[in-house]
């Protein structure tokens, strides 16, 4: 199929918003499949400051109104949200003359509004995957968590494919929702390894010292502050860590967790140590990945491990739970190190070894720079994602159902 082909991707965030890994990765995945032929039309949320339509290096861009409609609370929220979503992106297909290949969906968060079109314009539908509630909550136990694991459910049945980021989420989501092997498609992650390059590490010192001593290695956790991402584990084990090297804590993120983990710190009488920035803009992220000794994943459940691919972008040595998608990224004692899940002391075994081995931590990050470059490249995982495309249109032409 050498025609370019037409998609329309609905996401809940996309930059400047952030809130976790979807936005960067619809970011990235987009411009990608824009360099390869494929027409990529972005519906998202708005944000304060932001254009409602853009064209972001080929990609069009679309925010629709998700704030003007007052909700009693989230999941209410996301319905008002999806039926302007679908509203606006049925108003785009219609723009369009009905010329759309293929409507691609990311985590439930959207499901109404793909699922809608999908059956409207009668084009198919593909969703990643990015986490399942079951995972985040390890189990189904109340039910506001029930809705979302009905709609992530409900969406994986609608969708022709369905798309994980891992080998463990594949096997996860066929789990979860009793799926058959072939609707469920692996395609990793990516990183932008461009990104990191433009920033000298040496060049840093000046910046590196708002954030730490000197004589202080840096210990860097990014991600949300939740149970699922182990952050309460790295507190546990930060004591363990001092006791053998002097070293800076600093934790990237928001989350629901934050006033009870700065109040453990504070009582642990640690809080000169351990520094909560809270969120960041992308270059400062970048200059403290680059400036850090060590990056840190102790995730519990972790579907993919964007952060710890960031890290060896910046060729910054990596320690990371053994568990889903990290298991994955990380080979033991050749790009990173792998510690026991929710266990401080093995995480503070797996810091201490990067921080006093200087040989040993150039050899890792080495190897994971290598590996980012052959493996999590954006051109080679949007070519992967369109000849998904492709082969979802060939069984489509074929069907009753189209």
């Amino acid at each position: 199929m050498t025609r370019e082909l037409t998609v329309i991707m609905l996401t809940w965030e996309f930059p400047p918003r952030i809130i976790g890994g979807i936005s960067p990765h619809v970011y990235y995945l987009s411009k990608s499949l824009a360099r390869n032929n494929v027409k990529v039309y972005v519906v998202t949320c708005d944000f304060p400051g932001a254009p409602q339509h853009e064209i972001v290096d080929g990609v069009e861009v679309f925010r629709i109104d998700s704030y003007k409609n007052p909700s009693p609370d989230f999941a209410t929220w996301v319905y008002l949200m999806n039926v302007n979503m679908q509203k606006e992106a049925a108003a785009l297909v219609n723009s369009l003359g009905g010329k759309v290949d293929v409507f691609h969906a990311h985590d439930w968060l959207v499901a109404n509004a793909g699922i809608g079109l999908k059956h409207v314009f009668r084009k198919p539908l593909l969703v990643t995957i990015h986490s399942t509630e079951i995972g985040r909550r390890n189990g189904i136990h109340f039910d506001y968590e029930r809705m979302i694991h009905e709609t992530e459910a409900w969406l994986t049945y609608e969708a022709w494919k369905v798309i994980c980021c891992s080998d463990y989420m594949v096997s996860h989501v066929r789990w979860a929702f009793g799926l058959p092997e072939d609707k469920v498609v692996m395609i990793p992650n990516g990183v932008n390894a461009e990104e990191y390059a433009k920033t000298e590490k040496d060049h840093l010192s000046r910046f590196r010292g708002k954030f730490a001593l000197p004589e202080e290695k840096i210990v860097l956790f990014v991600g949300r502050l939740v149970y699922e991402k182990g952050v309460h584990v790295l507190i546990n084990a930060v004591p363990k860590v001092l006791e053998k090297v002097k070293a800076k804590f600093i934790i990237v993120g928001n989350g629901y967790m934050k006033e009870q983990l700065s109040n453990l710190v504070k009582n642990m009488g640690l809080a000169h140590k351990v520094l909560f920035t809270g969120f960041v803009d992308d270059e400062t992220l970048r200059k403290l990945q680059k400036c850090a000794d060590v990056s840190v994943a102790p995730s519990l459940f972790e579907p993919f491990g964007i952060v710890a691919l960031e890290a060896m972008a910046a060729k910054t040595p990596v320690v990371v739970s053994d568990t889903g998608g990290l298991s994955e990224i990380v080979e033991h004692d050749v790009t990173g190190v792998k510690v026991y899940a929710n266990n401080p002391d093995s995480l503070a075994w797996g810091i201490t070894r990067v921080l006093l081995n200087d040989a040993y931590a150039n050899r890792i990050k080495t190897n994971a720079y290598e590996k980012v470059q052959e493996k999590y490249n954006w051109n080679k995982i949007a070519q992967r994602t369109k000849a998904v495309y492709e082969a979802v249109l060939n069984e489509c032409s074929k069907s009753v159902w189209a």
